[in-house]
């Protein structure tokens, strides 16, 4: 093969992500034209999760982790929700994973919109009791974790859980000595959320969005730059949390796992909002994810040429020329001293039959909807 000339770093981490939705790109048009957020979660990706079954959470589960290490990506923080698919679903996204040859750390998303009967929640939310669906979700979580997976409770969102919910799914992770997961304020539906979760979040949780509250909550930010404009849900303003000293990190909310493509968007974003915004904000919030899964520190990613700019290959990577180069890709990949992708090309599976494959339990996921 030819030789490899690019820059080399650390594995990337996507500090949130749903595997679950990889197969969503493509899927029929919705009932009718969204005119919100709460319609977006409706008319897309709660009928998503109810389409969900364990094959083709695999299937989505596997593509997606190929196209994170495409990108340098080693580590994945997921969320899921499959309501009708709980049991084992994150063993099949664990098994997924490492199948490619990348790290991950999950959860399953409790929520009480899901009712006894297993069709969605009618009514006014947040739902005032525990569900059947909460109360698997948090088993799934539980048997993951004690049967030594790496993993968190996950929450959906407090808008869409009972208090009852919300204090089962927090000393369930107190008593795994693990943190919780959860959807904070991503649109002012939620913007409830921190006055709900002060009393129960601990240094040890993980936020997503956190765009229509003020840092008044613990835990790890995890800012989604291209989702929170795909949802028109106004920008997060993460620096608001850094600057009140919490750790924020980057993650794609489920559009891939392009880490280096998100660090563009976030500075954008920011720049968007603050002409005196540098990248310096957006790379450290990048950077920041290892903070996550530390043993990324020890995975090399070897980047294509064009990562480099004028510094040449063995300088460090300029956060000024990656804001403005586009299609810098990973060339060779190593995870815990295995070569996972080599030439631009996975070792442990055949990214032909992934995608293959992937494909046709798409439109099997398609039908359903």
């Amino acid at each position: 093969r030819p030789p490899v000339t690019g820059p080399t770093t650390a594995g990337l981490v996507c500090g949130h992500h749903h595997l679950y939705s990889t197969l969503a790109r493509g899927m029929p048009p919705l009932p009718r034209t969204p005119t919100g957020f709460t319609d977006v979660l409706e008319l897309l990706w709660w009928r998503l999760d109810a389409a969900m079954d364990l094959d083709v959470l695999a299937a989505s589960a596997r593509l997606g982790a190929l196209e994170a290490l495409a990108c340098g990506t080693t580590a994945i923080v997921d969320h899921n929700e499959s309501p009708r698919a709980i049991d084992g679903s994150l063993d099949v996204i664990a098994a997924a994973c490492a199948e490619v040859g990348v790290r991950v750390v999950c959860a399953y998303g409790v929520t009480d919109r899901w009712g006894d009967d297993g069709r969605p929640h009618e009514g006014d939310l947040p739902p005032k009791a525990m569900t059947a669906a909460a109360k698997a979700g948090l088993a799934e979580c539980e048997r993951f974790v004690r049967a030594g997976g790496r993993g968190m409770v996950g929450v959906h969102a407090a808008f869409t859980c009972s208090d009852e919910t919300l204090e089962a799914a927090a000393g369930l992770a107190t008593d795994l000595g693990v943190g919780v997961h959860v959807h904070v304020a991503e649109d002012g539906v939620d913007a409830g959320a921190v006055a709900r979760l002060a009393p129960l979040a601990t240094d040890d949780w993980l936020l997503a969005h956190c765009g229509h509250a003020e840092p008044e909550l613990a835990g790890t930010v995890a800012h989604n730059p291209r989702s929170n404009q795909n949802n028109a849900v106004g920008y997060a303003r993460p620096a608001r949390w850094a600057d009140a000293g919490h750790r924020v990190v980057l993650g794609t909310d489920g559009i891939g796992a392009d880490m280096l493509e998100e660090f563009r968007l976030a500075f954008v974003a920011q720049r968007a909002d603050d002409i005196t915004a540098t990248p310096a904000a957006a790379w450290s919030w990048l950077g920041a994810g290892a903070e996550l899964v530390p043993e990324v520190a020890g995975d090399e990613v070897t980047w294509s040429a064009s990562a480099a700019g004028a510094a040449g290959p063995g300088a460090p990577l300029d956060p000024w020329h990656l804001a403005f180069t586009t299609g810098v890709r990973a060339e060779r990949v190593v995870v815990d001293g295995e070569v996972v992708l080599d030439a631009a090309r996975a070792t442990r599976v055949d990214a032909d039959q992934v995608r293959a494959h992937a494909w046709e339990q798409a439109r099997i996921l398609w039908s359903q909807l």
